[in-house]
């Protein structure tokens, strides 16, 4: 860092090592009983910084979003275990996937040792994390889980495209973005609370409602089927009160951490396979590539293809029609490019990765769950001059939306950030 760079970064430093909490408190939506709360960054008090956009702003123009990421954390943290927090209620600190890596300073690492200990945190993700970098945000949760402490995907509903993704994070607490209950019922928001009250149903996720202000809110959050909720009704973002009585609650925050496989064969393995050749297979992924062109709401579609040159012009050609009616599409293979064709996303498999043995069509939406997962029987190898058509698979047909989800998490964890 030179020049202009370097003199941004000393002018952000101190802000960045004055960065405090205020936190505002989640309720039961029945009693009103606060029941946690939620830490939110501000800038040193009084200075050009306090707001967060602007502190935000200035750390990315100076390459300091890694270190300020880190220090609300640590501020979070430290104003949580001031005040006593009682393990009881759970603190709900926002995390940014992509400087989970970061070590952090020996300074900080004594504050996160300590949350580990006293603190009974949920991390707070969002849809477009998972978008931008899954594999980060997928190490992220692991990490978490690990650790024994929640996961609340926030601003659920901001993208409706993004409902897919839920899943593939199954988090403890859905964070209703604060316009289904601040604006009119409208076919994009019952489609959003179809697919969450879904996803809560199937998981035994807690719904929770931001940005309630007023008691029409309140009654929306409650008919959306929210079970906590927050927002100025309940109390304005301050500092943690001085005495806290332990929280009694039924919401537990925390699951066990998740036990993925290698790959999607492996998330089949033990299940009634069958040989096929490609010419036999290829009718079944085209019905499920087909799914998307016609499901109400955009799935996520992530499929591998062994080989880049198995990724045909004609193949390029569907698959960039998949990427404007999916919220995601992903497609693996050796040699394949950052973008094969826009709007989908391409990971590029080594050699020896055993995906790369591996025929996959997954398709996952809020309601639909589905799978072709193949593994080549290496006819090219074992008998030369075979026709492509013609080469053999061992294949497993799913609906169990379980594995699917399952197999394509275990995709994901190959697919580099975007940019």
């Amino acid at each position: 860092m030179t020049g202009s760079g370097e003199r941004a970064a000393a002018s952000v430093l101190p802000l960045v090592a004055g960065v405090r909490s205020v936190y505002q408190p989640i309720v039961d939506l029945v009693d009103r009983r606060t029941v946690a709360f939620e830490a939110l960054a501000r800038g040193p008090a009084g200075s050009g910084l306090e707001a967060p956009p602007a502190l935000f702003a200035a750390a990315r123009a100076a390459g300091l979003e890694g270190l300020l990421d880190q220090s609300c954390q640590a501020a979070a943290f430290r104003g949580a275990l001031r005040r006593r927090l009682p393990a009881s209620v759970p603190l709900f600190v926002n995390v940014e996937p992509r400087w989970l890596g970061l070590p952090w300073p020996d300074h900080l690492a004594a504050l996160l040792e300590q949350a580990l200990d006293r603190l009974q945190v949920v991390v707070e993700l969002t849809e477009r994390s998972l978008v931008a970098d899954p594999a980060a945000l997928v190490a992220t949760v692991e990490q978490a889980r690990r650790h024994g402490w929640g996961i609340a995907m926030d601003d659920v509903g901001a993208d409706p495209a993004s409902l897919a993704l839920l899943p593939l994070v199954d988090p403890d607490v859905v964070k209703l973005d604060l316009r289904l209950v601040q604006e009119r019922t409208t076919d994009d928001v019952a489609a959003v609370v179809n697919a969450v009250n879904a996803q809560a149903e199937r998981s035994g996720a807690l719904v929770l409602a931001e940005g309630i202000e007023t008691e029409e809110h309140l009654r929306r959050a409650l008919a959306l089927g929210a079970h906590l909720g927050q927002g100025w009704l309940f109390g304005r973002p301050a500092e943690l009160p001085d005495r806290m009585r332990p929280a009694r609650h039924d919401h537990a925050f925390g699951r066990a951490p998740w036990t993925d496989p290698a790959d999607p064969w492996d998330a089949v393995r033990g299940r009634p396979s069958r040989a096929a050749t490609k010419e036999l297979l290829l009718p079944i992924s085209h019905h499920l590539e087909r799914h998307p062109l016609t499901a109400a709401e955009p799935p996520v579609v992530l499929s591998t293809f062994e080989d880049a040159t198995h990724f045909t012009p004609a193949t390029a050609d569907r698959y960039g029609r998949l990427a404007q009616h999916c919220s995601l599409v992903g497609a693996f293979g050796a040699g394949m490019r950052a973008e094969p064709v826009p709007g989908v996303r391409g990971a590029d498999l080594a050699a020896d990765d055993p995906l790369a043995r591996q025929w996959v069509v997954a398709c996952l939406g809020p309601h639909f769950a589905g799978a072709l997962v193949a593994l080549d029987l290496d006819d090219a190898t074992t008998c030369p001059g075979v026709r492509d058509r013609d080469r053999r698979f061992r294949y497993v047909v799913t609906h169990d939306r379980d594995v699917v989800v399952r197999a394509s998490r275990s995709l994901l964890r190959r697919m580099a950030p975007l940019g």
